[in-house]
């Protein structure tokens, strides 16, 4: 390939002209040779095609890549997405401009799983309440909150991955009754293996004490927990969703939480982000929220940061990076193409 190679990163990486997070693996494009890596001038909520004239590569925080994004663009080759979740990715279009849609898988479980614990034990011990009461000088109200703790109660895991997977294996501490999971797609051995007995999701619901929301959110998964869902819980239980806003039906969770019908929830994905200033959820002292980032650790940003990193410098050597989600653009002919500049 004549040139550089070069990787654009969005603007929302950083404010006023530098860099927001501690370390995002860029030291690994500064010591590859023939690769230069810059920032788009500035942030919108969709990229548009003249951002990416001269990219060969973008890594993505959170803007969206719609088919006007891709449009009349030739040069890029791939989009790696700065995390797991590509719901805010049009995939149909990245595979019609021969570009490759990357993830970095298996980066995030750790700590969205460790996020889920931290939720779980907030939420079911009412933190920020008794937060309120000291800061309120409402001492003597301390015996109307008492806490419930996580041993001898079931977790209940919707979503098998790589995420549900390291949080069933965190748990085990904690003396919790073994994990229960719904998860269509795994096989029953790798259940066992993970130590999870799989049940349904009806079951699920009935018997767990906090059910975790770890599942993407596909057509089959939009709106999966709604009212009846709901229902099937215990009052006595929690409902946590690390995963993305319309897995759960909002309208739904609210009036079950409004009328005590679940114990409480902790929410850091909604349907609209960010919410609204007059954001019904923030009214109820039995639910606990995160601006989509519970899980977000100089930590986490440094692995997505290298694995990310890593799938552009494997772009430019001419090799098919990992972690690519649509697959089949692989052996699509104008994306050899591509691919074949940058072994030359």
């Amino acid at each position: 390939m004549n040139g550089k190679f070069n990787v654009k990163l969005t603007a929302d990486f950083q404010q006023d002209g530098s860099l927001i997070y501690q370390d995002i693996g860029l030291d690994l494009l500064d010591n590859a040779e023939g690769i230069d890596h810059s920032f788009f001038d500035q942030h919108r909520t969709e990229i548009t095609p003249d951002q990416l004239i001269d990219a060969d590569a973008i890594i993505a925080l959170t803007p969206l890549v719609t088919s006007a994004t891709l449009k009349d663009i030739e040069r890029l080759t791939m989009i790696s997405r700065f995390g797991v979740g590509y719901d805010s990715i049009d995939v149909d279009a990245c595979t019609e401009a021969n570009v490759a849609l990357t993830i970095t898988a298996g980066g995030v479980n750790y700590s969205v799983a460790e996020s889920v614990i931290t939720f779980m034990l907030a939420i079911s011990h009412n933190l920020l309440i008794k937060d309120r009461l000291v800061r309120e000088r409402r001492w003597n109200e301390r015996s109307a909150y008492m806490g419930r703790e996580l041993r001898d109660r079931t977790l209940g895991i919707i979503g098998l991955g790589g995420i549900g997977a390291t949080l069933a294996g965190m748990v085990g501490s904690f003396r919790m009754n073994p994990v229960i999971a719904y998860a269509p797609l795994i096989p029953e051995k790798r259940a066992e293996d993970i130590g999870v007995t799989l049940v349904t999701l009806d079951e699920l619901l009935q018997s767990a004490d906090f059910v975790s929301v770890n599942c993407p959110l596909l057509d089959q998964t939009h709106n999966l927990i709604k009212e009846r869902e709901l229902k099937l819980m215990k009052s006595t239980a929690y409902l946590i969703n690390t995963a993305r806003g319309g897995i759960v039906n909002e309208a739904a969770l609210l009036a079950a939480l409004q009328t005590h019908q679940i114990a409480g929830a902790a929410l850091d994905c909604h349907d609209t982000e960010p919410v609204s200033a007059d954001y019904a959820f923030a009214k109820l002292d039995n639910v606990i929220m995160a601006p989509h980032s519970v899980a977000w650790t100089n930590e986490l940003f440094r692995d997505l940061g290298r694995m990310a990193c890593s799938q552009s410098i494997e772009l430019a050597s001419g090799k098919v990076p990992h972690g690519v989600v649509n697959k089949e653009v692989v052996n699509r002919p104008g994306f050899q193409a591509k691919l074949a500049r940058y072994s030359k």
